[in-house]
């Protein structure tokens, strides 16, 4: 990446300015600073002064030193009515070197809010035309998770995301509701039906959410959901599923646990026992019955076990063809 040219009028390096000399930086991926951390770090400014200097750019054609690092700093030297804080100047970055250099900075510190991290990691990747998940983590230093679930929350409309960033902490809503409700919304059997309307459909679970109806009594709550649709899906009652969970979202009188098809519960209770009896015979055909002659638990339990397998098989014939 080229460095953007731009010539300071004062040498690079550390040295103090007003405190009304520096802005704050407009890329910067963390733009939610709570109160209570905020006034913990002002109380320690207040004690013993700003002891890391603020690193700053100064962006061409800007009397004004631009924060690359140190933010929260500023705002408590403001708070103090400081005079003056103690900087460090460095060379004026591109933007994708600055949202780079400001992820790197602060990737080992406290973890920002998910949204505001989301936001800046699309401006990264409309910078740099990138977009695959393994570049974008050794680009910023997160984890290939977190850059999955930011691309996540980039998926929503502009009036999801703001919710995700009001100022007070009471009342943003959190970044996982909108990551756990993903998976439904982009459903290939849910996003294809008739009454698929998102925004809708995210309206609606967010009443249900907050206000804990239909059975919510946590974000992992969609989980389920999830698994009732798939469930059943498998078992072939696409049909049915849809309906019940459009019924489920309009009515707040539908519980969670009524998404699930009785038929599809039985398929899924029978692909458990698929599994566990696939395992069981792996570890029967490793079982050598010369050296287990004298393992007689082993053998009673077999015997068993083959009675009532042939018990299940006897009465699965009885029944009606």
């Amino acid at each position: 990446m080229a460095t953007a040219s731009n010539t300071p009028s004062t040498p690079l390096g550390p040295r103090t300015v007003p405190t009304d000399s520096l802005i704050p930086n407009p890329h910067n991926p963390r733009v939610l600073f709570d109160e209570l951390p905020l006034r913990t770090l002002e109380e320690s400014i207040r004690r013993v002064g700003i002891l890391v200097p603020i690193t700053v750019f100064q962006a061409t054609g800007s009397k004004k030193y631009t924060i690359l690092d140190g933010q929260r700093r500023w705002i408590c030297a403001q708070r103090l009515a400081l005079a003056d804080v103690p900087i460090n100047q460095v060379q004026e970055p591109t933007v994708a070197q600055n949202i780079v250099t400001m992820f790197q900075i602060h990737k080992l510190r406290k973890d920002w809010e998910l949204m505001p991290t989301a936001l800046k990691l699309g401006v990264l990747m409309n910078e740099l035309d990138e977009r695959r998940d393994a570049q974008l983590a050794d680009l910023t230093g997160l984890d290939v998770a977190v850059v999955t679930r930011c691309k996540k929350l980039l998926w929503y409309p502009k009036q999801y995301q703001e919710m995700m960033l009001y100022a007070d902490p009471e009342d943003r809503i959190k970044a996982d509701f909108f990551i756990e409700l993903y998976p439904i919304l982009t459903d290939r059997l849910v996003s294809r039906a008739q009454w698929y309307d998102r925004d809708m459909i995210i309206d609606r679970f967010l009443v249900k959410y907050q206000e804990k109806l239909s059975g919510f009594k946590s974000i992992t709550d969609f989980r389920k959901i999830k698994q009732h649709i798939s469930v059943a899906r498998a078992a072939g009652h696409e049909d049915q599923i849809l309906d019940r969970l459009h019924r489920f979202i309009l009515d707040d009188r539908i519980d969670i646990e009524d998404l699930e098809i009785d038929t599809a519960k039985v398929h899924r209770r029978a692909s458990v026992l698929v599994r566990t009896l696939a395992k069981l015979m792996d570890q029967l055909r490793e079982v050598e019955a010369e050296a287990f002659l004298g393992e007689e638990d082993l053998w009673v339990e077999l015997e068993e076990l083959h009675a009532l397998i042939n018990s299940k098989l006897a009465e699965a014939d009885r029944r009606p063809k």
